[in-house]
């Protein structure tokens, strides 16, 4: 799914009110208002698709695919998703 995907969705739901440009900016602000929300709560949710979660990693060591040397990776976040019981029914 793309954004560009969204906003063909949002201007055909609108019946052509909304022009192409407009149904552009609408999903962009869309996307940026999960994200403030994951920035701001760590989860956000939506009924009947499912819930995005923010996860601390740890810091751990890798490998260095090319080489095979041994590197350290840092701790940081990263966005984990939970499908909801409607959604798992209906795919």
């Amino acid at each position: 799914m793309s954004k560009a995907f969204i906003a063909s969705v949002i201007q055909e739901s609108a019946n052509g009110a909304l022009t192409g440009i407009a149904s552009n900016r609408l999903a962009g602000d869309v996307v940026a208002a999960i994200v403030r929300e994951l920035k701001k709560n760590g989860r956000f949710t939506l009924p009947s698709f499912g819930t995005f979660i923010v996860r601390k990693t740890k810091a751990r060591k890798g490998l260095n695919p090319r080489t095979g040397e041994a590197i350290k990776v840092k701790a940081g976040k990263t966005v984990r998703f939970k499908a909801s019981p409607t959604l798992k029914k209906s795919v």
